[in-house]
């Protein structure tokens, strides 16, 4: 029987690092609901100890979910103790302590000599053991940790408690063959025979190699895998989870490892990944990438369609890909968009689908065929918050290229709609003024994403801004086969969440 990679997924945690990225608590809990579709056999949930928001959300998750959940914690009482209370409710909890160890993080962060170090592992994880049945320790720059001190480290790790031992690529830095290297001598050296103690792999893409490291490290005898859904995370980003798990099921014959992981739900996760996180999937991207499964050169055509296996090494449909698009039209009821909504990995609530459905039916009003595509990005939209305080009733626009833009914008609030107009660069950045306006909140624009969801002249336009009051940077979503109305309605969502979140602050101060 082939041995098992446990498949730990730090999205919430190391992806949320991301630059520009923010995750809210009802996305992180809809999330970690679909990581636990997809199988993955640990969800990192945040690090508890770090703010009240990531405490909020580890506490959320481990009520959430039923696979395990893992808090980040510091060697510090406070931190671990906040993770242990934070995962109270967890049917499968894991404290997750670390320490940098190289020498620079050892020198210029910490301000610690080696013995200080050894010392405080041993006291974390010792408090970690009698607060939680499972903990994992990570030595924070493993590949630049002198290795006598690495093995030492680890040996202290094992005999404190720790059971599963992180080696972490913390900037990129090593080479696939170091990176497998240092996993087979940890693991002669460390772990042993004991089949109680496991190796995890946790590799960044600072240099590219981020997806082949954790490859290597799996096949030299690591049996857990750190990774995030389209390879978010800080700077380059963390190894890819759908890169590795069709790594591993491509190439078993070099593997030889099995695992939990549902692939037909990977590609609806990571839409959801680039939703919730604004960053969209680049074309060219393995597995999920737009591209991924499009063949230009005609000999490639040509071959594709005497046998697939000529040029496709995966097959679309076994990553849940929509194929073949099954179209809905104008007399198509809420129930079917449900159930094709459900078809797509999108559980809708009663109030969700009846938004959606509205949205669907002006849709069909516009479009001749509302494909998978189309339908996929109306229920991004309305997952992607509540309706919030405003919504758009009317707007007109007055632009040209020798004149100075105006729009007048028509909001609905309560039973209340409330008019005003303003002036712009051009009529999008018009809308916003106008929006302001009626809000009386200044709001600036830190970056806006236009792309068309499917082709042709009538193709939606999915709109992703990202607006700042203050402190608070939130990310909305609109989606209209007209441009400025996407765009209205994107800013309309963040601007809404600024508020709640407002008003949320307001409440915990009181």
């Amino acid at each position: 029987m082939a041995d098992k990679v446990r498949f730990f997924d730090t999205t919430l945690r190391d992806g949320e690092q991301t630059p520009g990225v923010t995750f809210h608590l009802n996305e992180k809990v809809e999330f970690a609901r679909r990581l636990d579709l997809l199988g993955v056999d640990v969800i990192e949930a945040g690090f508890a100890g770090s703010s009240k928001g990531d405490f909020e959300a580890v506490s959320a998750i481990s009520r959430a979910v039923k696979t395990g959940v893992c808090s980040l914690s510091r060697c510090t009482e406070a931190d671990i103790r906040a993770s242990a209370d934070a995962l109270r409710d967890a049917v499968k909890p894991r404290i997750h302590v670390f320490i940098a160890t190289s020498p620079v993080h050892r020198e210029a962060k910490l301000h610690m000599d080696r013995q200080q170090v050894l010392e405080a592992v041993v006291r974390s994880i010792t408090l970690a053991k009698s607060l939680c049945p499972e903990v994992q320790f990570s030595a924070e720059d493993a590949t630049r940790t002198e290795l006598d001190f690495l093995y030492e480290i680890y040996t202290a790790a094992v005999k404190a408690g720790a059971t599963i031992l992180n080696i972490p690529d913390t900037v990129g830095y090593a080479t696939v063959q170091e990176y497998g290297d240092l996993i087979a001598d940890l693991h002669a050296k460390v772990v042993g025979h004991r089949t109680d103690v496991i190796l995890s792999t946790h590799c960044h893409n600072d240099l590219g190699l981020a997806v082949a490291t954790s490859l290597e490290g799996l096949r030299r005898g690591a049996r857990q895998v750190e990774c995030t859904i389209n390879g978010l995370g800080e700077r380059a980003g963390n190894a890819a989870l759908e890169e590795i798990v069709m790594g591993l099921r491509t190439r078993k014959d070099i593997y030889g490892l099995e695992d939990n992981i549902n692939p037909k739900q990977i590609y609806r996760i990571s839409r959801l990944a680039a939703g919730m996180s604004g960053m969209e999937v680049p074309p060219g991207k393995a597995v999920v990438g737009g591209n991924a499964f499009v063949h230009q050169s005609g000999v490639h055509q040509h071959g594709v369609l005497n046998n697939r296996a000529t040029y496709e090494i995966m097959k679309p449909e076994e990553l849940g890909i929509p194929q073949g698009s099954m179209v809905l039209g104008k007399l198509s009821g809420r129930h079917a968009l449900r159930e094709h909504a459900m078809e797509l990995g999108f559980q809708l609530t009663d109030h969700e689908l009846n938004r959606a459905f509205a949205k669907f039916k002006e849709l069909c009003d516009r479009k001749k065929d509302v494909t998978d595509r189309d339908v996929m990005a109306i229920c991004r939209e309305q997952m992607h918050g509540s309706v919030g305080a405003y919504s758009m009733n009317s707007f007109q626009i007055f632009s040209g290229n020798k004149m100075t833009s105006t729009a007048t914008v028509s909001l609905q609030k309560d039973q209340d709609i409330i008019t005003r107009a303003d002036c712009g660069e051009g009529p999008v950045e018009a809308c916003f003024h106008a929006v302001d306006q009626i809000t009386k909140r200044k709001c600036s624009l830190e970056s806006y994403q236009l792309r068309a969801v499917t082709e042709g002249e009538d193709a939606l336009g999915e709109v992703t801004v990202r607006v700042r009051h203050n402190d608070l940077v939130m990310l909305g979503k609109g989606v209209s086969t007209d441009v400025i109305e996407a765009s209205l309605l994107a800013y309309i969502n963040a601007v809404n969440r600024i508020l709640e979140a407002l008003e949320e602050g307001a409440e915990k101060d009181c």
